[in-house]
């Protein structure tokens, strides 16, 4: 049984990891920032333990993961999103996006290392975006921290690995979330035809990948794209 300690796990994504960890029977951890009710419904389908805790802010990640003793698999799951036009875009939104989906990925592998070190092992699994690896128009602040965290992912597994820490990146393609509700439908099925698989991602999707990255002991410094072929290139 591995402990396995997912950010951002409270609905989507992560959710769908806790979910698919703990059914696996892993002990598991989850951080949730604000979803209370998602969170408390999340424990009770699976039994983990959630954990109130902005990643944007050093203390509060370091006083939640002083409640989890040992970390085997964190996965970096939380993060947010802004849509329109970079120039009209306020520089606290800037900044805040940078603080969640970058900034939050330094604060929990640093509160996760001490156990990383000890026990000469771990794996870390960082969540981008194929528009982290290709760019989208009126998303360019979401772009550069997704771009920031694969080269952050590789970066950590170079450094990591003689320490016995394998860090990956799962890149999702269009996965049927919430942050995809304010997108017009046609708009998804106009992507979901362009995919060669032909359809949309949902949550379970990537979280398979994850827990195949969780468990595939000679590979690190990956980006595996979960993204129904979308972006090819």
């Amino acid at each position: 049984m591995s402990t396995v300690v997912i950010t951002g796990g409270s609905r989507g994504i992560g959710a769908a990891a806790v979910e698919l960890f703990a059914a696996r029977g892993d002990r598991v951890y989850f951080l949730y920032e604000k979803q209370h009710d998602a969170a408390r419904a999340v424990e009770a389908r699976t039994g983990a333990k959630g954990l109130c805790c902005d990643v944007a802010s050093r203390e509060q990640v370091e006083a939640a993961f002083a409640q989890i003793p040992q970390v085997d698999v964190l996965i970096c799951c939380a993060g947010i999103c802004h849509y329109g036009l970079m120039r009209d875009m306020p520089e606290e939104a800037w900044d805040r996006l940078f603080a969640v989906n970058v900034k939050g990925v330094y604060h929990c592998v640093n509160a996760a290392m001490p156990s990383f070190l000890r026990e000469h092992r771990g794996c870390v699994i960082t969540v981008s975006s194929m528009w982290g690896r290709v760019g989208a128009s009126c998303e360019a602040a979401y772009s550069a921290t997704k771009g920031a965290v694969i080269a952050l992912t590789k970066a950590l597994a170079k450094e990591l690995g003689p320490g016995g820490i394998r860090v990956n990146c799962v890149a999702p393609g269009v996965i049927l979330t919430d942050m995809c509700a304010a997108v017009d439908p046609q708009v998804l099925s106009e992507m979901a035809e362009e995919a060669p698989v032909g359809r949309n991602g949902v949550p379970l999707d990537v979280a398979k990948a994850m827990a195949y990255l969780a468990e595939a002991e000679f590979v690190t410094g990956e980006v595996l794209n979960v993204d129904g072929g979308y972006a090819i290139g």
